[in-house]
């Protein structure tokens, strides 16, 4: 484990040197990028078009040069009478907002909340051996709990609102600010500079589901051996100081990648390699399960994770098509992509097994439709039905050879695959965004160059804070339940409980 862990980090080192990390140079220029981005509205918005500012800033700066007309058609004249994209949340008279923006975005955070629970939960909670099915439900739904609060408290405040170009501001601390006025002369309300036509607390609610699915995933790598409390520290301190300073990097304006460019739509960096290398990192950190290699380690019940499997299917188009941000024509294509890459995905890794086993199984096909959600997360409002279609079927494949050799050939013990689907999945999916994008979909070129800098950064930044994490909850506290704990089961032992 000593050796996989430091290959781990000399890799991360590599990458840093190769790529380049961030420079408070390079967030000086990003703020003054942003600041001439095209206003958002509902058809392109700022939080996921994270290509906005680089497209727009120089058309801008060219036409305020020679008075030339823009690029899209518009005269320089009457572009000087369009107002300047907001940079911050700010209040709006109830007339503004969008119902059907509204209403669909209603929809699309109860759907991914419902990717959490009861989805992941049961995805999770059928793949592990009985005797530690209630406390890997319990996970899920107790990260839900503590997560919302954190978000309310101080996440969405880090990750959403202006700040400089790696962490946000504390603005909306306790949600302070947000409202909605009925007063004499009329409703006034706040919305989010991110997401013009809907109210902030829509806005605020959609991006703390995101918050809740991501720490819920990282579980996954570290199932059947960590002990409850320890969990708990874990991803609290990690949502804090992993997820929002990387939500608010790549989806803020003022964040250093997004004003890079780095494409994300709906969270192939933010959330799925983010989760899935620090997944990894607690694998190597807690070391393998007793047994691990000798013993009979089979799902206890796949009826439960073909169920949780396609609820997250269902959940998933809140995730991707939700992230348009708007009930238009951007988020009906979304949906599509994200049908046929979770399609192809699943019959890529069924047919692969069954070459490779024999046989096509159950948790085979259920895995494969996840790895192609995954991989399509950050491409699907920037590429075409082909682009999707190649995303599934590579991530299909690749996912499944990760899953089942990578694993065995380095030794680790990623018990559900958090790494070998997410993290993977995701970096295939980031990547192929660069290869795929198409600017008539999603207003952007994508540059594979780009995507890299968003991966290593990701890898490296939530892999080295999420080690120290646990390294000083490991001395504080202790991570790692005790063998006989293990053996007994994680249900009694911990909860109390356990399934008849």
């Amino acid at each position: 484990m000593r050796k996989t862990l430091r290959t781990f980090l000399i890799v991360m080192s590599l990458l840093a040197a190769g790529i380049g990390l961030p420079a408070p140079a390079l967030a000086d220029g990003a703020l003054s990028a942003v600041a001439a981005s095209a206003p958002t509205s509902s058809a392109t918005n700022t939080a996921r078009a994270t290509s906005a500012a680089p497209v727009f800033a120089p058309v801008a700066a060219a036409a305020e040069a020679s008075g030339a007309v823009l690029a899209m058609g518009v005269r320089a004249e009457q572009a000087a009478s369009v107002p300047a994209a907001p940079t911050a949340p700010m209040v709006l008279d109830a007339s503004k907002i969008n119902s059907g923006d509204t209403a669909w975005m209603l929809t699309s955070t109860a759907l991914v909340l419902f990717m959490t629970i009861p989805g992941l939960a049961l995805f999770y909670g059928g793949m592990v051996r009985k005797k530690n099915v209630l406390a890997t439900l319990m996970q899920s739904f107790a990260i839900t709990c503590l997560v919302t609060i954190i978000w309310v408290v101080l996440g969405y405040s880090l990750a959403f609102t202006p700040g400089n170009a790696f962490i946000g501001g504390f603005s909306r601390m306790l949600l302070s600010g947000m409202s909605f006025v009925r007063g004499d002369k009329g409703v006034t309300l706040t919305v989010s500079h991110l997401a013009t036509t809907i109210p902030e607390s829509v806005y605020m609610t959609y991006q703390m589901t995101f918050a809740i699915i991501t720490p819920a995933l990282i579980c996954g790598a570290f199932a059947d051996r960590m002990r409850f409390l320890a969990m708990l520290v874990f991803m609290a301190l990690w949502s804090i100081m992993v997820y929002s300073p990387i939500a608010h990097m790549v989806w803020e304006p003022t964040g250093w990648l997004s004003a890079a460019g780095i494409l994300d739509f709906a969270g192939g960096t933010v959330v799925h390699i983010n989760a899935g290398i620090a997944g990894l990192v607690c694998a190597l950190v807690l070391g393998k399960r007793v047994g691990y290699g000798r013993e009979v380690m089979a799902p206890h019940n796949l009826v439960l994770t073909l169920v949780g499997a396609a609820m997250l299917w269902v959940g998933w188009f809140g995730f991707n098509a939700g992230s348009a941000l708007a009930a238009d024509g951007r988020a009906g294509f979304a949906m599509v992509t994200t049908q046929v890459a979770a399609a192809a995905a699943a019959l890529a890794w069924m047919f692969t097994e069954w070459i490779g086993k024999g046989k096509p199984s159950v948790l085979g096909i259920a895995s494969g439709a996840v790895a192609g959600l995954v991989a399509v997360t950050p491409a699907s409002g920037f590429v075409g039905v082909s682009g999707a279609l190649i995303i599934g079927i590579l991530a299909g494949v690749l996912c499944f050879l990760s899953a089942t050799w990578l694993k065995n050939k380095l030794g680790y013990d990623d018990s559900l695959d958090a790494f070998g689907v997410h993290g993977v999945g995701g970096i295939i999916g980031a990547v192929l965004t660069g290869v795929f994008a198409l600017k008539d979909i999603g207003g952007a070129d994508g540059s594979v160059i780009l995507q890299l800098k968003g991966v290593a950064t990701t890898l490296i930044y939530s892999g080295v804070v999420s080690f120290g994490l646990l390294k000083v909850i490991d001395a504080v506290i202790g991570l790692r339940v005790t063998e006989e704990a293990e053996r007994e089961g994680l249900d009694v032992v911990l909860h109390g409980e356990h399934v008849e």
